[in-house]
This record gives structure tokens, sequence and C-alpha cells, in this order.
């Protein structure tokens, strides 16, 4: 914090002599009109940057984990803007450095380009996060069972709780639509929070809202198990891991934890397996799935759920007899393009299968990109996901 500290200075300085060198002497109107938007700014992150620095409470208290995301939401609108627009204006006086004076044309083009990397954030963080798009996907599976024919299971991914604090209205607007969907099944893929489980607050009594069927089915995401708080010991883990495990049930889920059950869904056995991911990138620990699966062949069709979708190839293709799994995870980076014909974002590079509909063979594989925000408060051109999901025979 003392080296951001040091760069917010340095930079609100530096700001401040850019706007006065290439306003103040040819539009003073200019100048106060763009002080003013850069004062309020100013004040806006430093107020953020201060309540970040003097917390004292817990550190998973959703409030806490808001002020923190939404600082570094301002860092990427505010602060580095500043850094283009400082070093555009300071590269256009090293080029007239024998005239004086600097280049207008670079200093407008930083200002115009901090000026959109500003609007698409702001733009992104009020309404792109909160912009859930269903994605609706039929699994054509061979030799499915007749009685599973237009079987709908609703996955949802990647809460990340904190995500909705002060936006509780948002978290029951996905649970009413899920509901109107009306589920045989609904599947959440893990990751309910990003550091520990206080960042539940009270959204289990919102998600005990949502009803399916047949039930609701879970997972442990790496975030899950507490990795990512501060200093935390392993018995903080563990204690953590628990205290999940309360919330989750509370939230109407069945907790699947390295462990399957067998399900009688319109007389056919199915059998649902889960296993818990902990860890953090690059070092991400899959468990075995081997012990959970044990007995599970008895059953007409499996069902797995693991939350990161490397291990589909590592574990499951080839391995096993599991014809449809489902992941979460990636949350496309929250930046990247979605139409109806083309999908792209950063996170293919290090997940393959990062969003969609995949397959090898005659198993398959969907991955959602998950509902809430990890560390930054917006998502660009990344919708957050509820998919539906229709069972079809191939």
């Amino acid at each position: 914090m003392i080296i951001l500290l040091v760069v917010l200075i340095v930079l609100e300085l530096l700001t401040f002599l850019v706007l006065m060198e290439h306003y103040f002497y040819t539009s003073k109107a200019k100048f106060f009109v763009s002080f003013i938007i850069n004062s309020v700014l100013s004040i806006w992150l430093w107020i953020l940057f201060i309540k970040a620095t003097t917390y004292e409470g817990y550190f998973d208290t959703p409030e806490n984990i808001r002020i923190r995301m939404n600082l570094t939401g301002m860092i990427f609108a505010v602060i580095i803007p500043r850094f283009i627009v400082i070093l555009l204006h300071n590269t256009g006086r090293l080029f007239r450095l024998k005239k004086k004076g600097h280049s207008r044309g670079l200093t407008e083009t930083g200002l115009v380009i901090s000026a959109l990397i500003f609007t698409v954030i702001a733009l992104s963080t009020l309404f792109g996060r909160f912009n859930f798009k269903t994605e609706e996907v039929t699994v054509k599976i061979k030799g499915l069972d007749p009685r599973l024919e237009g079987l709908k299971i609703v996955q949802l991914s990647d809460m990340h709780l904190a995500s909705f604090n002060h936006h509780d209205r948002q978290l029951e607007k996905v649970i009413d639509r899920v509901n109107s969907y009306k589920p045989d099944l609904i599947i959440n893929t893990g990751d309910f929070i990003s550091y520990g489980w206080r960042e539940f607050d009270r959204c289990d009594t919102i998600l005990s809202k949502s009803k399916s069927r047949y039930g609701n089915l879970t997972i442990l995401g790496n975030h899950d198990m507490g990795t990512y708080f501060p200093n935390s010991s392993e018995t903080d883990r563990d204690s953590n891991v628990m205290k999940m495990k309360e919330l989750i049930a509370a939230s109407g889920y069945r907790l699947l934890d390295n462990e399957h059950i067998i399900m009688d869904i319109r007389g056919v056995k199915v059998s649902f397996i889960g296993v818990r991911t902990s860890g953090r990138y690059p070092g991400i620990v899959h468990t075995d799935i081997r012990p959970a699966i044990a007995g599970s062949d008895t059953a007409d069709f499996q069902i797995l759920l693991i939350h990161d979708p490397n291990q589909w190839k590592e574990d499951v293709t080839d391995k096993t007899d599991i014809k449809l799994s489902f992941a979460g995870h990636t949350h496309g980076m929250q930046i990247g393009i979605i139409t109806k014909n083309f999908r792209w974002s950063p996170s293919k590079y290090f997940y393959p299968e990062w969003n969609g509909l995949f397959s090898d063979g005659d198993q398959y594989l969907y991955v959602n990109r998950g509902l809430g925000v990890l560390s930054i408060p917006f998502r660009i051109w990344m919708p957050p996901e509820i998919t539906v999901i229709i069972l079809s025979e191939g």
C-alpha cells in the first residue's frame, strides 16, 4: 500500500501539471472543467484508498471486499488513464524540446484514450457485471435413456457473493429467473466466495429460494477453501470449509465433497459425482476423482461436477465413462468478446475449454463463465452467465 500511496501522489501532481500546461493558457474554461472532473475522481479514489488502508475488521466481510474491489476498479479506470496521458504529454514535450512546449495532438490523444477507458470501465461496472445472459444449450448424448430426454439442468457458477454487496436485488433477480425455467436440476460448480465465509453475509436466504424438481447440487471451488484469505493457517482454512458447508446447506444445496450420490430421475438411476478444487493458479490442485467415482458405475448415467475445466482433459476424457461434466472457474477473465457467432477471451490461453460446450468423442463438458466478479468490479463484453442445459439423445 505504501507503493500505491507514492504512485497516487506522484500521478496527482503530474496530472495537474499536464492539465495546467495543456489548457490553462489557451482555454481557462476547459482547464477548470477538466480540473473539476479530475478532482472529483481524485476525491473518490482517495476515499476508497483511505477506507481500504484503515479497515480494521475481518478481511472477508462483504463491505471490505467491495471497497478493495472498487479501489482496484478505480486503478484501472483512473490511474492507468492518467499514466497514459502523462506519458503521451511528456513524449510530446521531448519531440518539441528545441521549440519548447508540447505536442497538443499527443496530449489530446492521451485525453481521448483516457476518457474511452474510463467510460468502458464505468459502464462495465455499473451495467456489464449485472447484464446476466442465459445460454440455452442442447447436449445430444449418444445412447441417452429415452426417459431422460428433455431433462433440464440449470448451471450456475462462481458467484463470488461479495460481488452482490449492496446489490442483493440483482442476486434475487437471478434466482427468480432460474426458477422461471422450472429446472429439473440446479448445479453449481463452486466459488461461492473469494476469500472467506463471511462474504456469504445473508445471501444464503436468497439462494435457498432457488427450486428444482430433483434438487440442487454443488461442489467446493478453490476460493471456497479459504486459500486466498491473507495469512491464514491450515487450521483457519479447515474452519472456513466447515463454515462454508453450513452456509451451503442453508442455501438449499446438497454438497458433493469428493463423493457421489445416485438419484432416481424419471425411473433412471443417475449418479452425480463432485470433487473439490484447491490451490491457486498456477498451483491449482485437482482432487483425484477415482475415489469419488468408485461405485457410481452401477448407475445408468453419470454426471460430474468439477470446478477447473482443465481437470476434464487430465482426469476424465479417455479415462472414464462419464458422458457429461460441468465446470466453471475461468470467468472468461471478465473480458473478451461474446457474439452469436464468435467468442474470444484471453482465458483461452490458460484454459482451452474456457466457456461453452466442448466434446471429446462421446464425452461432453460445459464451462460456465460465472455469475459474479473477482478482484475487479467489472465485466467487459463478458456477461455473467446462467446456463440451461437440455439433454437429448444424439
